[in-house]
């Protein structure tokens, strides 16, 4: 098992209409794959924020995997 890091940002404009990509939620997750782990952070958000769906909150989903010595 491998240890990724899945981080949720959305992209907002400002007051002046510039877009700006705010950090929703970060998620440090144990799994198999890459796609594994997007799969179990994406379900961690929807329960924590009682949505149904990631996309509610967040515009992307990015998945970096970890070093042995980054946990």
């Amino acid at each position: 098992m491998r240890t990724y890091l899945v981080t949720f940002h959305k992209t907002v404009p400002d007051d002046t209409g510039h877009d700006h990509r705010v950090l929703q939620r970060q998620a440090v997750v144990t799994a198999c794959s890459d796609v594994a782990a997007a799969y179990a952070a994406k379900a961690m958000l929807c329960e924590a924020d009682g949505v149904v769906d990631w996309r509610l909150r967040a515009d992307t989903c990015e998945v970096c995997e970890l070093g042995e010595h980054a946990a």
